[in-house]
């Protein structure tokens, strides 16, 4: 079995026989060891010393008068994110858990949590896949990506990595002073080099082809039925579209903030003008295998799924759609 995504810290925990991720001490231990939670050498006496105790023993109960008597601000709102997060990991049990509770009661947590959260996840889910496509797809659910059209094809690439190359970070002075998009200088994912993505797949280097590669979208796909079936445990069949042609379409999940305007605007059948055509990514239809409890106004009919870019060409995906927005009746147990 290949390994894959070791920055995702899979290693940290363990296997639960209900097939979730047990939350570790060591896992623990990771958030606390980074850059954001270290104390700074001018952070004060109280903040040290919560760090130090909670070194010593990560499940140690913290009281709010605990955060309040840091001296920075910024300090005491970083750790009572912190201490709310690790309460809420430490109450559910499993990572899959935590992140339910997350997004169905509206837990307010930090983008960067959430997205490792969503990392672990998938890497628990996708244990043993042998596609690259399917896996350089799931890395949409927790990396920003920015999309560029580049000879008719529309490309997505990571979005911390394009960033690094426009402050001239590991592109060449030629391209910096140019200012080409970064997008271009990066390896597409096809069939030729695609058996190099296992040594590759922590840095994130890959474009994908979304538009113009099946391949790609299919795995999309995939990815999508994944994530749905280890944390919802249904079943369901996702297949790519080119447009949306059924007229009495009932339910529409969106992908991302930026489709929620499309989307709205398609189910109220207004025009939709074509610069914001444009920016749609994806569209897919999901249908539910037999035997799920759904919405009476879901019965009989797919959903559809849309994914779009925002105006300046960047894809935030928001996965926890795909758990609050299906037509699913009532609540289904975690991992």
């Amino acid at each position: 079995m290949r390994e894959f995504w070791v920055s995702s810290g899979h290693h940290l925990t363990r296997r639960t026989d209900g097939g979730g991720l047990a939350v570790t001490d060591e896992l623990l231990l990771a958030y606390l060891a980074r850059p954001e939670l270290v104390p700074p050498e001018e952070a004060c006496p109280a903040e040290r010393a919560l760090h130090a105790l909670l070194l010593a023993d990560p499940r140690r109960e913290v009281d709010a008068r605990e955060v309040e008597r840091l001296a920075d601000p910024d300090a005491r709102e970083n750790w009572a994110f912190m201490i709310a997060f690790r309460d809420c990991l430490l109450k559910s049990g499993t990572v899959e858990g935590a992140y339910l509770a997350i997004v169905r009661n509206g837990v307010q947590v930090p983008p960067l949590f959430l997205n490792h959260l969503v990392h672990l996840i998938l890497r628990n889910a996708l244990d043993g896949c042998d596609d690259p496509y399917v896996l350089r797809a799931a890395e949409l659910f927790f990396r920003p990506q920015r999309a560029s059209l580049h000879e008719g094809t529309m490309l997505l690439a990571d979005l911390e990595l394009v960033e690094e190359h426009q402050k001239g970070q590991g592109a060449s002075p030629l391209v910096a002073m140019l200012g080409r998009d970064p997008t271009t200088e990066l390896d597409v994912l096809d069939e030729e080099n695609a058996w190099t993505y296992w040594s590759r797949s922590d840095a994130f280097t890959m474009a994908l082809a979304i538009g113009s590669q099946p391949r790609s979208r299919d795995g999309l796909a995939r990815a999508i039925e994944t994530f749905v079936r280890h944390l919802l445990h249904v079943t369901v069949r996702v297949t790519p579209l080119d447009r949306i042609e059924d007229r009495d379409w009932r339910w529409f999940v969106v992908l991302d903030a930026e489709a929620t305007r499309i989307g709205n605007a398609l189910w109220r059948n207004e025009e939709i003008d074509p610069e914001a055509g444009e920016r749609v990514l994806a569209l897919f239809r999901l249908d539910f295998e037999p035997g799920a409890v759904l919405d009476p106004r879901a019965e009989g009919s797919p959903v559809y799924l849309i994914m779009a870019m925002d105006q300046a060409r960047t894809l935030r995906m928001k996965p926890q759609n795909l758990i609050v927005g299906l037509p699913l009746h009532g609540r289904v147990r975690a991992a």
